[in-house]
């Protein structure tokens, strides 16, 4: 056993074969780049870091507080904000493939978006760590920004059918966001597409939810559960639009679990303080945990 790494003087027997192992370690490892002719000279070419932007984006954590926590929380949602722009890349790209019948495609886009969002279920662990001491000391420099305010959710939330005019409001002040906000706002949404889809194919939806304000709150229907159970009863006729309910199935199921870690990492770290955007933080989580994407999907399994 080598000495203690915060103890320089402290020693073993074995320090100075383990040195010479080390070097030799070494001199093998710089063999190696030298017999794979790896390029180690990028004053010409372009690098890893100038290809990826990394000074930007390493240098885009800028600390308001004197508390070494901080640097966790903005990384925890610039990352997050990052995944989210490729979720959203994903999302209307699998909505195009919806609407004009390439569902192949489609469903590779939407397995990977809800790939996307087991990657963001998992990152709510790295910030549960953050104790309510640990918040409390950086909360006052965050001042009213939140989670709430991200445009990227918005406009997920928006293409998964969750629509509120209401959620516009936070980028009035941006108008170059706000347009991207209202454009994911009047649009179909992905459930939209996939109706018009169905109606394609002779299934009986009603007009009432192919032709419709596409601002407005999506409404469960008897109708649209019986369209659904003509595939769900026989997948074998159907099978690529059955392939389209479960992967519809996986991603609310993935979004559940997203929202599901949010209320429980808050409640760990704040408890049931107000949220910084001004909303009652876990009472307004919670009521969001009731918040069914696509119903008839869910509905459908109650009555096969």
């Amino acid at each position: 056993m080598s000495g203690c790494p915060f103890n320089p003087s402290a020693s073993s027997p074995s320090s100075s074969s383990e040195a010479t192992g080390d070097a030799t370690s070494g001199a093998n490892t710089a063999q190696i780049v030298r017999d794979e002719k790896a390029q180690l000279d990028f004053s010409k070419s372009m690098s890893y870091g100038d290809y990826l932007q990394l000074d930007a984006i390493l240098n885009a954590q800028k600390p308001l507080s004197p508390d070494h926590n901080e640097m966790l929380f903005i990384v925890q949602h610039q990352t997050s904000e990052l995944w989210m722009k490729l979720m959203l890349h994903e999302l209307q790209a699998a909505i195009a493939c919806v609407r004009n019948d390439a569902l192949p495609d489609g469903f590779k886009m939407l397995a990977r978006v809800s790939k996307i969002m087991e990657q963001l279920v998992h990152a709510w662990d790295v910030l549960a760590t953050m104790t309510p001491p640990e918040y409390s000391a950086i909360r006052p420099y965050l001042a009213q920004s939140s989670g709430f305010q991200s445009w990227q959710y918005r406009c997920i939330e928006f293409a998964m059918g969750n629509k509120n005019a209401a959620m516009l409001q936070p980028h009035a002040h941006r108008p170059d966001l706000l347009a991207i906000v209202q454009a994911a706002h009047q649009a179909p949404s992905l459930y939209d597409e996939c109706l018009r889809l169905l109606a394609r194919r002779g299934l009986p939806v009603p007009a009432s939810h192919t032709q419709r304000d596409w601002r407005e709150p999506y409404a469960s229907s008897k109708e649209v559960e019986q369209a659904w159970l003509v595939v769900y009863r026989d997948p074998k006729s159907h099978w690529d639009l059955y392939q389209l309910g479960e992967e519809l199935t996986d991603l609310e199921d993935a979004f559940r679990l997203w929202r599901f870690r949010h209320l429980t990492t808050v409640e760990r770290v704040i408890g049931f303080k107000r949220g910084t955007g001004g909303t009652g933080g876990i009472s307004y989580l919670r009521k969001m945990l009731d918040t069914v994407l696509f119903p008839e999907i869910w509905a459908l399994r109650t009555e096969l």
